[in-house]
């Protein structure tokens, strides 16, 4: 009897060993302790452009990887303020640097600092940033080698107007975007996305323009969504942008490989109320969890098949 009891109870205690001794699985994971960083580096041809200045995140150790994806993150401000250095973007950038991708957290040009709003200057600050996106996705491309990318998983990442870059970016032309606000030059402006082959879009609390853009390519998201947001709306509330919620629905309606994690209480930036200066502990615990999911999200699409 007690050799049955035993063996049952080595049984029942295998899978749980077994999980607890699994090593680490690259990208979806933390693999490695520690990070560098490279700072106020340029992506610009004009090198003296501040506002094309990015910072460079790697993990330490990282020898054996001859090409890394790499994730280009947008801060948020309302396309007004904000850098490279907000609390948000480091912790996202040396997280994903840890799980073993490189990141380069980007500054953009900004539009004018006021707290007016206006939906055409929006559209217009947000093209301007996505121009330079765009500048940035090239610059890396063209130096692939030196940093040891793999072109073929540039993931775009953002949080708030920096999420709505990335959308913009990957599913929007130069045309719509000008279309939107009534330019003359959207006649003549292209009508691709350029560049395209983007892997991933990763999109804290942004949102996009017009849902119908979204048959324009088959980028897969993972969004995450505070459903209380006052700032960008979940879901389409009758203002022309639409949210999380709304890009869920349509990207499945399209069978965009998509997933949506939402937090029912909680407001822009995950926030209780929003505030864009502080994040208490409880958000960053908050911002962390964002971070998880998405890097679950990103693995099973672009990395599980090549275990």
């Amino acid at each position: 009897m007690f050799k049955y009891i035993l063996t049952g109870s080595l049984l029942w205690m295998a899978p749980s060993t077994y999980s607890q001794m699994r090593s680490p699985t690259r990208y979806k994971d933390e693999v490695f302790p520690d990070f560098s960083v490279g700072k106020n580096l340029s992506y610009s041809p004009n090198a003296k452009t501040s506002s094309h200045r990015f910072d460079w995140y790697e993990p330490i150790g990282d020898t054996g990887s001859s090409s890394r994806p790499l994730i280009i993150w947008m801060h948020g401000g309302g396309f007004k303020f904000g850098s490279k250095s907000m609390e948000g973007v480091k912790l996202w950038c040396s997280f994903f640097a840890r799980h073993g991708f490189v990141c380069a957290a980007i500054d953009y040009k900004l539009g004018k600092k006021d707290f007016r709003f206006d939906f055409d200057g929006l559209v217009r600050n947000c093209y301007a940033a996505v121009r330079d996106t765009r500048l940035a996705i090239a610059y890396f491309k063209a130096n692939a080698a030196r940093f040891r990318i793999d072109t073929s998983r540039i993931i775009l990442a953002g949080n708030s107007a920096g999420g709505m870059m990335a959308l913009q970016t990957a599913y929007s032309s130069d045309a719509q975007l000008l279309k939107l606000v009534g330019n003359p030059d959207s006649a003549q402006a292209s009508h691709a996305i350029e560049p395209g082959n983007i892997a991933a879009v990763v999109n804290f609390w942004g949102g996009i323009f017009q849902s119908d853009w979204l048959r324009n390519a088959r980028v897969p998201i993972v969004s995450v969504h505070g459903l209380q947001d006052n700032i960008v709306p979940y879901d389409h509330r009758g203002f022309p942008l639409y949210g999380s919620g709304a890009i869920h629905r349509v990207a499945d309606s399209l069978r965009i490989p998509n997933r949506l994690k939402t937090y029912d209480e909680y407001s822009h930036e995950l926030q209780k109320r929003f505030n864009p200066v502080i994040a208490s502990k409880l958000t960053r615990k908050r911002w962390l969890e964002a971070a998880q999911f998405a890097a679950d999200f990103l693995y099973e699409e672009l990395f599980a098949d090549n275990r």
